[in-house]
């Protein structure tokens, strides 16, 4: 068995290079018996699991292709596509996993999460999570158009792009006390989100940052763990 983890993949009509890379990878892996894990940022917005479109048709066609040869497919959300819900994952048996999730691969405990959480020097991002992932204001939007909540995600894309170009990259790292309280318990954190992918060694455990799917440079830092515990972090290629 293979376990895949792969993050920040923000796929959308307007990066079919990206899609590409996404479909190439269900092909890699399709014979593996692999559990695949997406922990965050799938998609680089989500407006709702009413939309539909013909890059989206494709991805559900794969993932069920994926599905029916055996692997399992399991979704994080992120901070672009926190509204992905049930309704789309059940099209390929897809399971939505808590925003922090543990796991045991041969006797080593691992701890997965989009990574967003533990920023927490980010205190403006912190404070705009909790009011756009209320689950009554979810609700709500869920109710009004699909226009409107295209319009919404438009803007809402367009203000982290201007925040994060006032903002220093100190801030928007992980905050170390965040990461120590983390790592308590497990013995490797897996996480994205940063878009800077390493493998950091710190308080004799293990922090492995997903990459983000990069479109210019066609490439993504993906991470392999195999079933006898050993992991690889990859550089898939992206054609």
């Amino acid at each position: 068995m293979t376990y895949l983890f792969i993050s920040d993949l923000h796929l959308s009509p307007e990066h079919p290079r990206l899609v590409r890379g996404f479909l190439d990878l269900l092909i890699h892996y399709q014979d593996r018996n692999t559990q695949l894990y997406i922990m965050g940022d799938w998609f680089n917005a989500w407006i709702g699991d009413d939309y539909s479109a013909p890059w989206l048709d494709e991805i559900v066609a794969a993932l069920i292709i994926f599905h029916q040869a055996g692997n399992q497919v399991y979704f994080q959300a992120g901070n672009r596509d926190f509204a992905v819900g049930a309704e789309f994952l059940k099209q390929f048996a897809g399971t939505l996993l808590p925003d922090v999730y543990e796991l045991n691969i041969a006797g080593v405990h691992y701890r997965i999460e989009h990574g967003d959480a533990l920023c927490t020097d980010d205190i403006a991002y912190q404070r705009f999570k909790k009011i756009i992932r209320n689950p009554l204001l979810i609700a709500i939007l869920k109710r009004t158009p699909l226009s409107f909540r295209q319009r919404l995600a438009n803007g809402f894309r367009q203000k982290s792009h201007d925040q994060k170009q006032q903002k220093s990259y100190d801030i928007m790292d992980v905050n170390d006390a965040a990461v120590h309280q983390a790592l308590q318990y497990p013995d490797i954190l897996i996480h994205g989100h940063t878009h800077r992918p390493q493998i950091h060694h710190t308080y004799d455990k293990t922090r492995i940052v997903l990459g983000d799917w990069r479109e210019k440079e066609g490439c993504a830092m993906i991470l392999e763990v195999h079933e006898n515990g050993q992991y690889e972090f990859i550089e898939w290629t992206i054609h």
